[in-house]
């Protein structure tokens, strides 16, 4: 098969032949249909975050289900699904408590460099991407990193479901657990902040504000349920929020993974607040608040893919998009194949694009 391959940083990703194995206990083999370009990745294309190379990026994705191994119950060959990078065991503590996506279990969780899923030509290991790798016409994964879902939602926009749309809409309705009535302001208007202004509406947040400096994306924010909109060019941020709200918000939150987008979601609270932080800060940089603030019970906390329990949240969103609450037409800026990958994350890295997708069988 073909699979995009990041043989080194800050290099286009190739295009290689690569091979995988008949699925074993628990493992599933899936024909991608398409997958989403991520910021996400870019991160690791960039260095920003370490991962073992040569890998076979990708988690944004949904295909059609081709062969199952032994012990697997949930799906059947035909079935269609979405991934998810929250692959868990089902049995540790985090997941017996309820937190599947902090699972612990490295058997089921494996960490980078851990999988032999991937094989090619050379000598040296392919390594699979946060369990997936879905930059390639098949994923071998388990059986716990997928969700059925029914056959005539569009797979193209139940991809996005896959890392977008439950990271932003879980970032608001389950680590924020944002309450109807109260005010919201996203940072960042891209793919997640999009679905966390949509996932915010659903919420019925009172006033949702969303703030960027795109003014295509801005417009985009008000079709899904934004009610003010805020331009930083136009002056300071938290000013311009506390204005608008009469002294800050309920509840803030951080798309882009910056250490100054972070700082001022925290000072744009209102006391009692809470700033949510799910963009991805580079690794080992640092923020710094104000002791004082947080005296008046304001709180900073992260937001990991949305706190989800992926297998109830995304058939729920499948259903709020055939149901005319989730607006995923609005979001794909161009579908591609396999060969143009490099231009789409160019186009995305010059913010041409609200997302794109790789369609496999364009």
């Amino acid at each position: 098969m073909k699979a995009a391959v990041l043989q080194e940083i800050n290099k286009p990703l190739v295009i290689e032949d690569v091979s995988v194995p008949n699925p074993g206990p628990r493992e599933v083999l899936i024909r991608t249909r398409v997958a989403g370009l991520c910021h996400s990745d870019l991160h690791f294309m960039e260095g920003l975050y370490p991962h073992p190379l040569p890998a076979v990026l990708g988690h944004e994705s949904a295909g059609v289900v081709e062969k199952v191994g032994s012990d697997v119950s949930y799906v059947k060959p035909g079935d269609h699904v979405v991934t998810c990078l929250s692959v868990f065991c089902g049995t540790c503590d985090n997941c017996t408590t309820g937190r599947t996506v902090l699972c612990t279990d490295t058997t089921v969780k494996m960490l980078p460099g851990q999988s032999n899923r991937l094989s090619w030509a050379r000598s040296e290991k392919l390594n699979q991407f946060l369990n997936l790798s879905s930059f390639a016409e098949q994923m071998l994964v388990h059986e716990n990193a997928i969700v059925k879902i029914r056959k005539d939602m569009p797979l193209e926009l139940a991809a996005l479901i896959g890392c977008g749309v439950i990271t932003g809409y879980g970032a608001v309705v389950n680590t924020a657990k944002v309450q109807a009535g109260e005010t919201v302001a996203v940072v960042g208007c891209g793919g997640v902040g999009m679905a966390a202004i949509n996932g915010a509406a659903i919420a019925g947040a009172g006033r949702i504000i969303a703030i960027d400096t795109n003014p295509v994306k801005l417009q985009l924010a008000t079709k899904l349920g934004a009610t003010d909109i805020v331009d930083p060019a136009r002056g300071d941020v938290v000013q311009q929020v506390r204005e608008l709200t009469g002294g800050g918000v309920h509840h803030s939150f951080e798309v882009l993974g910056r250490k100054e987008t972070a700082e001022q979601c925290f000072g744009m609270l209102a006391p009692g607040g809470t700033a949510t932080i799910v963009g991805m800060i580079p690794f080992g940089q640092k923020i710094e608040l104000h002791g004082f603030d947080f005296l008046r019970e304001r709180r900073i906390q992260g937001s990991s893919m949305g706190s989800n329990h992926f297998r109830v949240d995304m058939p729920r969103l499948v259903e709020f998009y055939m149901r005319g609450k989730l607006h995923l037409e609005d979001w794909i800026s161009a579908k591609l194949k396999l060969s143009e990958i490099n231009e789409g994350f160019a186009n995305m890295k010059a913010g041409k694009t609200l997302r794109s997708v790789i369609m496999f069988d364009a």
